[in-house]
Parts: structure tokens; sequence; C-alpha cells
């Protein structure tokens, strides 16, 4: 994801929510306004701290402790800074729901609360010593707060804080293109966990102020200067961040009060989260570089924790998170700033993320769907615009695979392409984007004249390439903003951009592709399953392997190369001059098959699988399945991976087709390899568009995880030395199945080297 001023660090909701705190005294009146969608139940909704009765029938003494009620929570202050307290939530019936001891800021925070009444009772059973009045925790259908709420909030030009319904505030940002009379503006929210309201930061700003947007940076709760606990992406972050939209769009200077969301890596995927909530008045959202699946895409790919790039990220998470993790916040404080001081209280109940994702070796579907974009963006109802790569050395390049779930959204509009996790800001994407946020959020006929200005910046500081900009024809002009929105909206939906870093006249590595189609859906509907079978002799042919072809066997060996295959700094990979070692295995390490020489071009748009029939002398093994061009020149070009573990090989046969296997993941699938016998699994390859050419072989490698990403490494010493067969027979055919797609391919290969996110070596026989 993006960490503003240039450097866009990862994205990714790795593990569960955030919650929220709540002063009861300040929880604003709720109804449901005519223009917000009705609520799946009719629960009602009453002050917090109303008095509601309660059958608990203890006489303790009055609490000299804070009780507030919020969303699947409460939160419980004041208490004791000396000494921890104990604390039990009790339901109506005395059943006790939770127990907790504050911490040294005198707070705990119960969550994963049933909607319902409940009061606090300090210690247990005959230490009992004080109750409090009954408060109210909501359920997810809660309605919403009354306009009112919303319009009496005031926010100018510069640093303030928004208030949630539940009476937390969150740091945030106004950046307007002009002076207030000017407006009003166009604008645009950007939301994440990152430093988005740092008023000393406006690099990000500075982007679309310069597009003639207003733009508001927000702090999800528990970050920076804003209020409450952090957990990544519980439903409370979601619902603050309807909250947010709405006061950012009742500003007088919020253009048709309304507004856009806008955001890479860890601020788009918070606006997958945010748009399931369905905000009257957001007008469309843009993600970029996101995830659809935080268990399978990222953070557990193929059941293998995914220790390079997620756990790290979510160490600095928790860091930053903590009282004060964030610099800019203490020197707010230390200038004056008493709610930013007063927000840092519940930063001690904070939830370990690492502990959490130790804790969730396998997928349950109470956690995992919740933080599964791909599980909810049916819900979201405004116009898409999606964009990222194959290859992205962060969230990992999966995010595909959700784009036919958008069935609520009007309009999605995706671009595809290969390269790394800043591409979905790369020329190629910019112009459309820019487009975009210019016919669904400002209604205008777009121009890229100020793109034009942005654009060079944008590529010399993410990739070191300068001079380069966006066409000089405006394709909209003349129109009416009718016109130009019909013409929009008649090109194809989905746009795939090949050989990203090889466009013809440009310097090698440049963020523009060579040639781009257009397609009707994803996945793409003419798309045709290419098998390829493996044989005994190492080669991949589409006639099936003889009865006595012979097995392939290697050796599991986890460290066999290094883990990954770039080694610098986090934004040293988005550069033209970026160093690979993209190492080949050791013999006896891999298995490897290779077809003869293509009469044609063949060229892949979707998710592929490598079916396999495997032998261990272990129960269980980690796979890596990796997919690379050898070209006629002796060169040899990354393509795409997948990864699984053995005993996780239970397809979910509903969602899985020929060429996308889905596993489940689930504890009570798993099972491990028989013993001697030849067991069945498929392995998905990661979604990607290549175009193998003629002359060109295609190669497979199946090995144990590691050496064929970026920065992604695994928790993989699992069955370190064990002997795996592949078998390669007319009983057990292994193959591997493409999705071959008919397209026209222009000219030579592109010089090695020069893909972006794709390494090339020379090819070394196995």
């Amino acid at each position: 994801m993006h960490d503003r001023g240039g450097r866009i660090l990862v994205a990714l909701a790795l593990i569960g929510g955030c919650t929220s705190t709540t002063n009861a005294s300040n929880a604003p009146p709720k109804t449901t306004p005519a223009t917000v969608p009705a609520p799946a139940t009719t629960e009602s909704l009453v002050p917090m701290s109303s008095a509601i009765p309660t059958t608990t029938e203890a006489i303790l003494e009055p609490a000299a402790f804070d009780v507030a009620g919020g969303i699947e929570q409460i939160t419980v202050t004041g208490g004791s800074l000396e000494n921890p307290l104990e604390f039990q939530v009790i339901t109506t019936t005395g059943e006790v729901a939770a127990t907790g001891r504050s911490d040294t800021n005198g707070a705990v925070l119960f969550r994963q609360l049933p909607a319902g009444t409940y009061t606090v009772e300090q210690g247990f059973g005959d230490d009992q010593r004080a109750g409090s009045d009954p408060v109210e925790v909501l359920g997810r259908s809660a309605a919403p707060p009354r306009q009112s709420f919303y319009d009496d909030q005031q926010l100018g030009d510069g640093f303030g804080y928004i208030t949630t319904r539940d009476g937390t505030t969150l740091s945030a940002t106004v950046w307007l293109p002009g002076p207030a009379q000017d407006g009003p503006f166009p604008t645009v929210v950007e939301y994440s966990g990152y430093a988005p309201s740092n008023p000393d930061d406006e690099t990000f700003a500075q982007l679309f102020t310069t597009l003639g947007y207003a733009y508001v940076g927000v702090n999800i709760r528990g970050t920076g200067c804003s209020g409450g606990s952090f957990n990544f992406f519980e439903w409370m972050q979601s619902i603050d961040g309807y909250d947010v939209v709405e006061t950012v769009a009742a500003q007088p200077w919020a253009k048709f009060n309304h507004v856009g969301m806008v955001g890479i890596s860890y601020p788009g995927i918070s606006q997958l989260f945010v748009g399931q909530t369905r905000p009257p008045h957001l007008a469309a959202i843009t993600p970029l570089s996101v995830l659809d699946d935080s268990y399978r895409s990222t953070l557990y790919p193929g059941g293998i924790l995914n220790t390079g790039f997620a756990v790290s990220w979510a160490s600095e998470r928790q860091e930053q998170a903590k009282p004060f993790g964030q610099e800019w916040s203490k020197q707010r404080v230390d200038a004056g700033d008493k709610v930013c001081d007063e927000n840092q209280k519940l930063r001690l109940q904070n939830p370990d993320l690492g502990a959490t994702t130790n804790a969730n070796p396998y997928y349950d579907p109470t956690l995992g769907d919740s933080i599964a974009p791909a599980t909810f963006v049916d819900q979201i109802n405004v116009p898409v615009f999606i964009a990222g790569t194959w290859q992205d050395e962060q969230t990992g390049g999966h995010f595909p695979t959700m784009i036919d779930k958008f069935t609520g959204s009007p309009h999605v509009y995706a671009t595809l392409l290969n390269g790394t996790h800043t591409e979905s800001l790369s020329l190629g994407v910019f112009g459309r984007y820019v487009e975009f946020l210019d016919l669904y959020v400002a209604k205008r006929v777009p121009s890229l004249d100020a793109a034009r200005v942005i654009a060079p910046i944008l590529a010399g500081s993410l990739t070191g390439v300068n001079g380069l900009t966006l066409p000089a024809v405006n394709r909209f002009e003349g129109m009416s903003y009718e016109q130009a929105l019909a013409a929009f909206e008649a090109d194809p939906p989905v746009r795939v951009l090949f050989e990203e870093g090889a466009a013809d006249g440009q310097p090698a590595a440049a963020p523009l592709p060579r040639f781009e189609i257009g397609f009707t859906a994803w996945p793409i509907p003419t798309a045709e399953p290419l098998r390829w079978f493996l044989h005994g002799d190492g080669s991949m042919q589409v006639t099936k392997p003889g009865a006595d072809d012979r097995p392939t066997t290697y050796v599991s060996t986890p460290n066999a190369t290094p883990a990954t295959y770039y080694e610098g700094s986090s934004s040293g990979v988005w550069k033209a001059d970026v160093v690979y070692n993209w190492a080949e295995n050791p013999a006896g390490t891999s298995a490897s098959w290779i077809t003869g020489p293509l009469d044609g071009d063949v060229v892949n748009v979707g998710s592929a699988s490598v079916d396999l029939w495997v032998r261990a002398d272990q129960p269980d093994v980690d796979f890596e399945v990796s997919i690379s061009e050898v070209r006629p020149d002796g060169t040899e070009v990354y393509v795409q991976s997948g990864w699984l573990r053995a005993s996780h090989r239970a397809l979910d046969e509903a969602a899985s087709s020929e060429t996308r296997p889905v596993q489940r993941h689930l504890k009570a699938d798993t099972a491990d390899l028989p013993d001697g016998e030849l067991t069945p699994m498929r392995i998905e390859v990661f979604p990607f568009a290549h175009p193998f050419r003629e002359g060109s072989r295609i190669r497979l490698v199946v090995d144990a995880p590691g050496g064929n990403r970026a920065i992604w490494a695994f928790a993989t010493t699992l069955a370190a030395g064990a002997k795996v067969e592949v078998a390669n027979d007319a009983e057990h055919p292994s193959a591997l199945v493409l999705s071959l797609v008919d397209v026209e391919v222009p000219g030579a290969p592109p010089a090695c080297g020069s893909l972006r996110g794709q390494p090339c070596r020379r090819y070394v026989a196995a």
C-alpha cells in the first residue's frame, strides 16, 4: 500500500477487525433516513446509556468506572490506573457473556458481543463491588444516525476530527484545491491505518488537488490521532467508513454532496470494506492493488504462512497502532492536541495480530469470510474502478478472481497487467483512472490536461524513468458530459495490458504496456482450457503419456535457493534498474517439464491449474509450481506461481473449474498423504496474462516454496528432505492446464529484463 510521501508501502487485510469505544453521553440519536437502504432486520436503536430493565438481582455499589456500548462491543474506561480491575459482562438473564481485566490506562474492551442489553460488574462472586447501568450493544443491522448527525459536523481546510456514531473521533485532514468560497469541489476520501490524516504530509493530497479535487485523509480508529482500538477490519471499522463518507459528503464544499474513495493497497482494500455498507452519498470507489481473500491470496497462500510479507506487514501495523506509534501524533500532542492525547488511551486493548495469525492456520469462515472481500463485494452498489498486477510483490495478484463477484455494482472497470505493486498507478492505467473519477465523481467531461502534469512525476518517482507522459489528445474533447459518459461506458469493461515495460520506442522497464486487449468480462468468456500433459522424459505435450512413462522425483528442499529473488529496499523493487537474483534450483531439488518450440502463439489470460499425481515418503509436503517462458535466444522469463500444502488439497468443487482449483482449507478437511499411494491434487497458478510466442517453450517447475517471488517467503520447514514422486503415466496423467485466449500478438519477444515484475535469466536445462 501507500505510505504517503511517495513511498507506496504494502496494503493487505490480514486478520480480524477494528473495534470501537464510545461515551454513552455522546451517542447521537439514531433513526433510519429515507435515503438509507433498509437494514436487514428492524433492530431499533436507543441511546447507548438508556436505562433498560435487567433481571440482575444483586444490589451493587454505583460504578466508579464508565461503560459504553458500541456495535458488537462494550468499552470500560476510568478504572484504577494503579491496580488492574476484574470485570464481567452480564446478560439480562444473569449469564456471564465475557470477562476481562483493565490495563494500566484503566480500560478494557469487550469484542464480538451479540446485540442485546448488558450490565458490567466489577469483581466476581463475593468480590463483586460495583455494577453499571444497563448498556445496549448494537448489531450489524443497526440503523445509521439521522442525517442531521452528519450535517451538524463541520470540517474546514486543514486538520480536524470526524465523530462516528458511537462517539469515537477519527483524525482527518482536508486539503481543498482552492479557497472554500470557490467551491464546491468534487471530493475524494482516502481512509486507512497509515497516516492519511497527517497534516504535515500532503504528497498524495497534491495529486488530487492538482486534478481539481478536494482530498480528505482519514485515519481508521486506533491509528494516528484517531480514537479507539486497532484490530484489522472488524465490522466497526467499515461502519466508521460509512460515517466518514456521509460526514464529508455533507460539507458545503463537497460538490453534489457525494464523494469518491481513492487509495492504493491498504486504503484500496478499505474501500471494499466501506463499500459493502452502502453509504448513500458514496459516488464511486477506485480500489488499486488490493486482495480478494486475506487468507487464500496473501496470508496463507495454499495454506502456507507467508512470512516474507504478510507477517512483517502485520507486525508493522501492530507497532504503528501502539500509543503514539506514529511519530506525527506525538508531535501533535506535544503541540497541545488534547483530543489526540485522549485518543491513545485504548491502544493497550489492541489484540496481538501475530497471535491471531498463528492461531488460525486453517480457514475459519467466521473470521475468514469477514476479511475476504470476495465474499461481500456483491453488496457494493456504486461504480468501481479496480486495477492491479499479476506479480504484485505485496498483496499477491490474486484479486482478479473476484471481479465477477461485483454483481451489485452498476459498472465495474478492471485494468490488469504485469508488474509490481505500484503498477496500478502506471501511465497505462492512470489516464483511464482520471477519466473514471471525472465522470463518476466530478460529473464532468474528462480532461487529461492536469494529469499530464502529474504523470511524469509519478513515473519518475516510482520507476526512475523520466520524460514520460500521457497522450496529448483528450479523447472526449468536444463532447457533452452525457456523450462522454456513454463513450466511456461503451469501452470493454476488462482491459488487459500486456508486456508492461516493453513499450515500443520507450526505455526498458518504463511503466507503459506494449499492447492491450479489451474483454467483455472476467473470467474471459472466450477462454478455452489447453492441457499439456507431463511426460517421464521431462517434456510437456498435448498428447497423453504412455502406460510405461516413468515418474519424476525430487527432494523437497525449502532452502535450496534464496527465499526471494530480490533483496533491496521496498521502493527499489519498483525501479526500472531493479536487480533480481532469480536462481535456478540445484540438481535434484525440483521437478521440471518443458514443451517443444511452439508452432504458434499461446496466450494465457486467467488462472491456470497444475494437476499432479504425487507420492511422498513423508505425510505432508509443501508445493510451489512456477511457469516460465524459455525463448529461442536461450533466455528464460518468469511468469507466475502457485502454492499448496498437500494436507490442504481438498477442493471446493462448486467453486473450482478446469483452469482454477479452489481449496477449502478447512481444518476438518485436512488429510495426510496416504502412505505409499499416488494421490491427486490440483494447485492453482495465480491469474496471469502472458503471450508465449511461436518458437518459445513453456516450462513448469515443481519444488518446495521459495525463490520465485520478490518479497514473499514461506514458513516451510515442513517435510524438508522428503522424496517426492510425480507420476507421468497414462493412468496418472499429471498436467498443466492453461486458459487459452485467441488474440493477436505483435512482434518479437521483449528484451530480457524489460518486463516489469518478471525476472529474466539464462535458461539452464534441468
